[in-house]
């Protein structure tokens, strides 16, 4: 397959999107419908994306990664999301939520310890910033941590964690002091089996049926200082960093989502007659069509935009915050003419685009609001947000050192 944006594409980025595309239509797609229906994560699709190397998919090789770019981030992201949103987050979570602030923000001997098991799926991560009284406003959460010797004692609770059930390894946020508001909160890396860390499963979700999610419970939980990701205070900036990476992922993979209604839909318009015609002839049925090409080649511009500028170690608040909302939208959009242009059929889970229209609501929440992102956007039109250097900039892609074993 031949990318639209192929101008931005290298031999080896050609090389991923197809070994992508092949594990989503090989291992994703015959199983997901079953495991959404049942409501049940498809743990079996863990080893099998650490052996593809799609876990450490752009993180160093001597870290244990596959010494790839962000570019192939997108790429992954976007094939996954192809087959079901659930298999997309997997990777959004435990590489760009929690292995890449790591790499990002960790000391060396951090770096050495967490990311090779990680990269993997020895380890698998989850990111815990959400709780039940502070989404949005993330300076509103109420976890805490004080420090108790070489420790630090942490109590509160995360909801609608991605992967709660299934990680072993917890990246949160508390507050090492209240009085600080946004700067008084800071990162730590949790592991499971310490005493007083609990997790459990949300049940009755909208969509996105086949992924975990669920919440995380601190009851005084001793964490020692090496387990203090950044420095005390950095949290906010930390978490914030984190979503540059995560929206990016959330936008890419709704690209795929894109595509897959469009697929789908053409396939579906030639097959189905109406007054003895397909209803591809149908101008109506072209103009939902069209609009779907349209915001596929628009999405994947901006994915691919934001993607050169984390490739080039520049921030890209901006510009990955643009695509996660211009893309999420428009892949709900995508869904919902999916869902009248199959008519009855599409309202039945005998057809994909009914799982994609129930997952699209979803993406336009998390990771940020729509509406969030539009008071973003403005202010940065408006001037009244300037983006600042952060003492651990997202490393630019190297290829020699990234692919170096040493």
């Amino acid at each position: 397959m031949i990318a639209p944006t192929a101008f931005l594409f290298n031999e080896e980025h050609e090389m991923v999107r197809k070994m992508a595309y092949d594990f989503t239509r090989k291992e994703v797609l015959p199983i997901i419908k079953e495991h959404d229906r049942a409501h049940t994560f498809p743990k079996q699709l863990l080893p099998k994306l650490a052996n593809l190397g799609f876990l450490g998919v752009c993180l160093p090789v001597r870290y244990g990664g596959a010494g790839m770019d962000y570019i192939s981030l997108g790429i992954v992201s976007e094939a996954l999301e192809y087959g079901d949103s659930s298999v997309r987050e997997t990777i959004a979570v435990h590489l760009a939520l929690h292995s890449l602030p790591i790499f990002q923000w960790g000391t060396e001997e951090q770096k050495q310890r967490f990311l090779p098991g990680l990269a993997s799926g020895e380890h698998i991560g989850c990111f815990g910033l959400t709780e039940p009284g502070a989404g949005s406003d993330v300076a509103g959460m109420a976890s805490r941590a004080r420090k108790d010797g070489g420790d630090y004692i942490l109590n509160g609770e995360k909801m609608w964690i991605t992967l709660s059930d299934v990680a072993d390894r917890f990246l949160v946020f508390a507050k090492t002091d209240p009085e600080q508001g946004s700067r008084g909160i800071s990162a730590f890396i949790l592991e499971r089996g310490w005493p007083g860390l609990t997790t459990g499963t949300i049940e009755g979700k909208m969509g996105v049926h086949a992924s975990n999610t669920g919440w995380i419970a601190m009851q005084d939980v001793r964490v020692p200082v090496s387990h203090l990701l950044g420095e005390e205070g950095e949290g906010f900036k930390i978490a914030m960093s984190c979503l540059d990476n995560a929206r990016y992922g959330v936008a890419a993979g709704a690209v795929g989502i894109i595509r897959a209604c469009l697929d789908e839909s053409v396939k579906y318009s030639f097959e189905r007659k109406t007054f003895g015609k397909p209803i591809a002839e149908y101008q109506l049925i072209q103009q939902m069509i069209a609009r779907m090409q349209q915001n596929l080649d628009a999405g994947e511009l901006l994915v691919w935009k934001a993607g050169m500028l984390k490739n080039q170690g520049v921030r890209n608040t901006r510009e990955t915050s643009m695509a996660k909302w211009f893309c999420t939208d428009a892949a709900r959009q995508a869904a919902d003419d999916a869902v009248q242009i199959h008519g009855a059929y599409g309202y039945s889970d005998e057809y994909n685009v009914e799982r994609h229209l129930r997952n699209t609501k979803s993406a336009v929440i998390y990771e940020g609001t729509s509406q969030i992102h539009t008071l973003l956007q403005a202010s940065y039109v408006l001037g009244w947000r300037e983006d600042k250097a952060l003492r651990c900039p997202m490393p630019a892609y190297d290829a020699d050192a990234w692919t170096a074993e040493e």
